[in-house]
């Protein structure tokens, strides 16, 4: 992973945790092709995109094949279901917002934390330290539209080249992320970003 990078695919991991071949997430796919119902033959992409996606990323697959940049929160695609078009839904650790900083005046001495970090990840507040302490973490959540352009077409069915045609949509698709939420994150995290 690169760190101006918001999401990557983790080949390493994936060759490396395999059970009884090269890729556990062919592995996976084929434990969970039932993700792929109602997609098979589809004469648009974006299902089978999106079930690929389902795979590879958590809880379907704990690590992911697919990785994210620690201030990503989730990360899922769906078919819009007005044009048949894809979308990304993105939740992303943010800084406060500026009117929050701008002024201490609500903050009134009650010792607010932000985001707990564990080992550089943003985690939840454990439940014994929200007896103590009020926390504010902000969250954007990002929708928006990604391009079909070069996603593979979904097959007839399950055959020997899903997980080929599985990966090549991940390919696309992470590529697309990184050109949509990268410069977010690059934003955050320059020293004038408040990251």
């Amino acid at each position: 992973m690169r760190e101006d990078q918001a999401f990557w695919i983790d080949a390493r991991s994936d060759r490396e945790r395999a059970r009884g071949g090269d890729s556990r997430y062919a592995e996976l796919l084929r434990d969970n092709i039932g993700a792929f119902d109602g997609v098979w033959g589809d004469i648009a992409p974006v299902a089978f995109a999106c079930a690929a996606w389902r795979v590879a990323t958590p809880p379907v697959a704990s690590p992911g094949l697919v990785r994210w940049h620690r201030r990503i929160l989730s990360a899922s695609c769906a078919r819009n279901g007005w044009d048949g078009s894809m979308i990304a839904r993105i939740g992303l650790v943010s800084p406060p917002p500026a009117a929050l900083t701008a002024s201490r005046a609500w903050w009134r001495d009650r010792g607010w934390e932000g985001w707990p970090e564990v080992f550089g990840q943003y985690v939840e507040p454990a439940e014994r330290d929200l007896t103590k302490i009020p926390f504010v973490r902000p969250v954007l959540l990002v929708d928006a539209p990604l391009p079909l352009d070069d996603l593979p077409p979904a097959p007839d069915g399950p055959a020997e080249d899903l997980p080929e045609l599985a990966h090549r949509a991940l390919v696309v698709l992470v590529r697309e992320l990184n050109r949509l939420i990268g410069p977010m994150i690059a934003q955050i995290e320059s020293p004038g970003g408040s990251g």
